[in-house]
């Protein structure tokens, strides 16, 4: 081997031993690999930044986006309030997710299939006061599996596909991967359900600023408008329509009505209803019922009319000029241009309307309005900011609309119409531009770290191709390979197929490892499905590292797993593919 092949595998392993060491994070040390790789010549400095504009960085940054989309639309709550009803446990619901994603791999592209299902999983475990890390990268995991059923699911079978088709003039067809990956996915779904518990209970995400202040027991006013859900509902309907202790039902005001507040009160058009809650909490009992928040029964002010509207949390001090009047004496909203979501005070049950609460020092207020007017409102106030939080202002009709987006571009990438690169970077686009997501949210929906490290580190993988290590890696697998039975050929290949990934992405590996298992077929008699298959399988199936899949990559950030979580669970999928892998690729692919 040549000086810069030897470099370039040192370099890669020395990579590899920061990320297990952890001393350094994931996007620091992909850098210092960028920066040594460059420093040996093995990465020229016009090759340095090419990463950056690879596809990959582009579809996990546009899913992140999408996910985000996705969960404000608040559809996914509704879908998993009703699968919570119905399946309680962590294991039973670890199932029913590793499952739907895994099948809907099969008919789109994986990433895109995970991205629609992890609002999903971060959603079931808050209402389970469950770690999302328990589902994330199990739910990867199963995208791999099921993105192997299919000509579509995953690059590598597109790619050998050709590959059979420049050899024996015939190319795979959409379900001829069905039989070893069906019986794949099946294997795996069974371990994950069990071998999730291998996963370290401490893996978290970062919460954000919002997260950390949050502030429980707010309480808010929203009216029954035409067309509400909640029409003809008791109370007591009402409030077992959404989840327990979700929200509570502090008072009804109708008219002149006084009285106490019976359970078998039935809800009318008009009815403003005080609710107590969580701020999640009240902003989907809001948009799922198609309720108006407080003051959008009466239209916004005309200063806000197409104003980027947004929302901030507020504390009032001793010295505030608001202590001691109302909102509504104050008139916030028709002289001030801002709007008082809802009121949070320690120690108290708070009834009455957010506007006709006389104010405290102490309080915890939400103020809605123009983003540029809401800084200065707040000083004027003396209050102080707490943290922007993201709070839902359509009304649901146009919930749907992520998911619409989502649906056409994973239907583009099915059909061929688009690369899987610009469809999402498309539905990435239209989402913002269409107002289904803010563009401040947007922005803070992307993993930036994860992009800078798939930045740094494409280059610095694919310095394996550029130096020849790739080729001299293969022939000396050609050899031994040569002194093996047939079905221990097939598993090397599914197994180095699987152990190259991580270093140059599936469909580098493919593009590798599809000619070497073509050789292998030909010098041993075979014909050469059996060892294609096993190439492809192997190439979608990286278990191991966050950055050879971008699945992987996708739930790395949002699990807040570290870089040797991946192994933990990882490793013995991984030997169990090959296990139950190699005899069903034989058994369906008769050499």
């Amino acid at each position: 081997m040549t000086l810069p092949q030897w470099l370039s595998i040192a370099t890669l392993t020395g990579m590899m031993a920061l990320f297990l060491w952890g001393r350094f994070r994931y996007d620091v040390t992909a850098v210092i690999a960028l920066l040594a790789a460059l420093a040996l010549g093995i990465v020229k400095p016009d090759d340095a930044f090419k990463g950056f504009s690879d596809d990959i960085v582009i579809i996990v940054g546009s899913a992140l986006v999408l996910s985000a989309a996705v969960q404000r639309s608040g559809v996914i709550e509704t879908a998993t309030s009703f699968a919570s009803r119905h399946v309680k446990t962590v294991r039973s619901q670890l199932l029913v997710l590793t499952a739907s994603v895994g099948f809907a791999s099969a008919l789109v592209k994986n990433v895109g299939a995970l991205a629609m299902f992890m609002p999903a999983a971060v959603q079931m475990a808050k209402k389970n006061e469950a770690n999302p890390s328990v589902f994330l990268m199990p739910m990867s995991f199963a995208s791999l599996l099921g993105g192997l059923m299919t000509l579509v699911g995953t690059s590598p079978n597109i790619i050998v596909s050709r590959v059979r088709e420049d050899m024996t003039g015939q190319p795979f067809a959409m379900f001829d991967y069905l039989p070893t990956g069906l019986g794949l996915l099946a294997v795996g779904l069974v371990f994950l359900r069990f071998g999730y518990r291998l996963l370290p209970r401490d893996r978290r995400a970062a919460p954000s600023l919002g997260e950390a202040l949050n502030v429980a027991g707010y309480v808010t006013q929203a009216t029954i408008v035409e067309d509400a859900a909640p029409i003809g509902e008791t109370i007591e309907e009402f409030l077992a329509r959404h989840e327990e202790d979700e929200v509570t039902v502090t008072q009804v005001l109708r008219g002149d009505m006084q009285g106490s507040l019976e359970p078998t009160m039935h809800l009318r058009e008009g009815d403003v209803l005080i609710l107590s809650g969580e701020p999640d909490a009240l902003e989907r009992v809001i948009v799922r019922d198609r309720l108006a928040h407080a003051g959008e029964e009466t239209g916004a002010s005309e200063s806000t009319h197409g104003a980027d509207i947004g929302v901030i949390e507020a504390v009032i001090p001793n010295d505030s000029p608001l202590i001691g009047r109302t909102a509504g004496r104050l008139l916030m909203r028709e002289r001030l241009g801002v709007n008082l979501l809802a009121i949070s005070r320690a120690g108290e049950h708070l009834t009455s309307k957010p506007g006709q609460i006389v104010l405290r020092g102490g309080d915890v207020i939400v103020l809605q309005g123009p983003l540029e007017l809401l800084p200065q409102r707040i000083t004027q106030f003396g209050a102080l900011p707490l943290a922007e939080r993201s709070i839902r202002l359509g009304s649901s009709r146009g919930s749907w609309l992520p998911l619409v987006i989502l649906a056409a571009a994973m239907l583009c990438t099915a059909m061929g119409l688009l690369p899987v690169a610009v469809a999402f970077f498309a539905a990435a686009g239209l989402v913002v531009i269409t107002g289904a997501l803010p563009v401040g949210e947007a922005y803070e929906a992307i993993e930036w770290p994860i992009l800078i490290m798939l930045g740094a580190l494409i280059p610095v993988s694919a310095s394996l191709q550029t130096t020849g290590a790739s080729d001299v890696i293969a022939t000396h697998l050609a050899l031994l390979a040569k002194t093996l039975p047939t079905w221990g050929a097939v598993a090397l290949i599914l197994l180095v197929a699987m152990a190259v990934t991580p270093f140059l992405n599936n469909a580098a590996t493919v593009l590798v490892m599809a000619p070497i298992a073509a050789v292998f077929a030909h010098d041993l008699g075979y014909r050469p499905e059996a060892f294609l298959i096993a190439t492809a399988v192997g190439a979608g199936c990286d278990f191991l590292t966050p950055i050879g899949h971008q699945c992987n990559t996708l739930v790395f950030g949002p699990g807040g797993y570290k870089f040797g979580d991946y192994a933990r669970l990882g490793a013995p999928l991984s030997l169990l593919v090959i296990l139950v892998g190699t005899p069903l690729i034989l058994w369906t692919w008769p050499l």
